[in-house]
């Protein structure tokens, strides 16, 4: 193994040369207790070793992975406060790139900041800019509080590690004063928080917000009190299995609380460091000047959900059954989706902010044209996206092709906060403002 070291604010950290980039990973930006908010990890002298992938919070298992889509052994730690860095291995002494910091999703349930099918290798190379990857809590552990444990833990960890891009990053040859997060579904759920969110003023400049179940994200409040009072002790160490048992057991029942349901974990609203609900928008109206937004959706996003449906995804067996599918589509995607971020954009527009609103309408087969996920497998076209279904047989090369565009697009944005163009034929439209 070829290493590679940069000496910063937070120690020596040891990463490793891989192709075109050099690799920082699985560096470790906070520690906190069980139900703990973070703080940030101590400043050492000596040597941080980054030469191993940061293992992910406890999880469910998520259903578009397999062993096959994700070969990387990243293992599982309660206390998951990692990121990682890649930085252009040819990247000169003195040159100063801009910053990408990616937030992933999963419902607030599952992922990792290292998982294969978000590797911004290729961006990086391609794109010359640094990306850093989070991985923060999850589920019960980082989404679900009350009065007498803190709620919002996730997006607290997440404000920590972007504390430690703002410390640090400089020595990666990477720009303080020009970061952008990007991030999709939940993660993109919580970049938009995160604009609203006491301590994170000052931390970036630029938000690219990707599918955001904005839809969902109010009224949640009845909800969460149930799943807290039914939370009770959890063994010592958590694994996998443990966690997926009690998630099942405080997730039973929900669906009286309707939409909302579709996504127990989230943020919650009044509690650390969040406003309430109803100075919401005062909190993003006054935030809209300070960050530049490039916020959309992809035309079937439900599409995804309906298909790992099997009597939904059923339907499209007949004529008229196909009719009723797209229907309901069209009707779920614009409830918890689209009609939210429209308000989103207006708001922020009105208030003064910029915010470029994208529809993304590409897709390697019918089933899923311009569902949830599929714009990741061109900002990030990895082995983890051919081996699946959502490609539907197409050469992996062919997609790495057709995302250039949109990878310039999102670089392009990082480095101005504007997209440049409205249109990228075959993948999306964007409406400037």
């Amino acid at each position: 193994m070829d290493h590679a070291r940069v000496r910063c604010p937070a120690g020596t950290v040891v990463g490793r040369i891989d192709g075109e980039v050099d690799r920082y990973t699985g560096i470790r930006y906070a520690m906190a207790e069980r139900f703990g908010k973070p703080e940030a990890q101590p400043e050492t002298s000596g040597e941080i070793d980054a030469t191993r992938w940061s293992p992910r919070c406890p999880q469910r298992e998520n259903p578009l992975q397999t062993e096959e889509s994700e070969p990387r052994d990243l293992g599982v730690d309660e206390q998951c406060q990692y990121l990682s860095v890649t930085v252009p291995h040819d990247a000169m002494p003195g040159e100063v790139l801009p910053v990408m910091v990616w937030i992933h999703g999963g419902s607030y349930e599952t992922g990792g900041g290292d998982e294969t099918y978000s590797d911004p290798a290729l961006l990086v190379a391609e794109q010359r800019l640094i990306v850093v990857t989070v991985t923060y809590r999850l589920g019960p552990l980082g989404f679900l509080g009350d009065d007498e444990r803190p709620a919002n833990l996730g997006l607290l960890d997440q404000i920590e590690a972007l504390r430690w891009v703002a410390r640090n990053i400089s020595a990666f040859g990477g720009d303080p004063e020009s970061v952008t997060l990007f991030g999709q579904s939940a993660g993109a759920d919580a970049i938009a928080h995160l604009m609203i969110a006491d301590g994170a003023s000052g931390l970036f400049q630029r938000a690219i917000i990707q599918s955001p179940p904005l839809g969902i994200t109010l009224g949640r409040k009845s909800m969460s009190s149930v799943m807290s009072r039914r939370l009770g002790d959890l063994p010592d160490v958590l694994d996998n299995e443990q966690m997926v048992a009690e998630q099942e057991r405080l997730v039973r029942g929900l669906s009286r609380f309707g939409w909302v349901a579709a996504m127990p974990f989230g943020v919650q609203y009044g509690h650390d460091p969040l406003p309430s609900e109803d100075e919401l928008d005062q909190a993003w109206s006054e935030a809209a000047p300070r960050v530049d937004v490039l916020i959309g959706s992809n035309n079937r996003e439900t599409a995804l959900f309906a298909e790992l449906t099997p009597a939904f995804a059923r339907l499209r067996r007949t004529k008229v059954g196909t009719r009723l599918y797209e229907a309901a589509v069209e009707r779920t995607t614009r409830h918890i989706y689209d009609d939210a971020i429209d308000y989103f954009t207006h708001r922020h527009r009105a208030a003064g902010g910029h915010a470029s609103r994208y529809m993304v309408d590409w897709g390697a087969g019918p089933r899923f044209q311009g569902a949830h996920v599929i714009e990741l497998a061109l900002l990030f076209p990895t082995h983890a996206w051919a081996v699946g279904e959502l490609l539907e047989g197409v050469d992996l090369a062919e997609v790495q092709r057709e995302g250039r565009a949109m990878r310039d697009m999102w670089a392009r944005f990082a480095r101005t906060g504007r997209t440049g163009t409205q249109e990228i034929p075959g993948v999306l439209r964007v409406a400037q403002g």
